[in-house]
C-alpha cells in the first residue's frame, strides 16, 4: 500500500505498529533475530537545533520503540563501510569499520 502525504500519516503509523507487533510475535515463538532496514531522510529542523548529523530514519517512534537495537551504517573512504550502534539497551554506543569486498564481508587493514 502506497500512502501519500500527512493526511494519511495515522494510517500508515498504525499499520506500521501492527506490522512491527507481528514481527516481534514471530522472533518470540521462533526465537529468531528480526533485522529491519529503513530509509534516512533530511530533517530541515536539524540544523536549526546544530544536530550533528541532518539525517534522520522513517518510520518515526513506532520503529524506534519497536527496534531493540539500532544500528547505522554509512560508506566511510573508499570501499570503507561504518557500522554505529546508536541506540541499544546492552551496548555502549560505538561503532567499527568494515569492507565488502569479492571474499566478503572483511575487517578494514589499519
Amino acid at each position: 500500500v502506497d500512502f501519500c502525504g500527512r493526511g494519511e500519516l495515522a494510517e500508515r503509523q498504525q499499520k506500521l505498529a501492527q506490522l512491527m507487533s507481528r514481527l516481534q510475535k514471530i522472533s518470540e515463538e521462533y526465537n529468531v533475530a528480526v533485522l529491519i532496514t529503513n530509509q534516512m531522510t533530511a530533517d530541515p529542523g536539524a540544523t536549526i537545533t546544530f544536530q550533528a548529523d541532518p539525517k534522520k530514519p522513517i518510520g518515526g517512534h513506532i520503529l524506534a520503540h519497536a527496534s531493540t537495537t539500532r544500528v547505522q551504517l554509512r560508506k566511510g573512504r573508499g570501499e570503507i563501510r561504518i557500522a554505529k550502534i546508536y541506540d541499544s539497551p546492552e551496548l555502549p554506543e560505538d561503532e567499527a569499520q568494515f569492507a565488502i569486498t569479492s571474499d566478503g564481508i572483511t575487517d578494514v587493514k589499519e
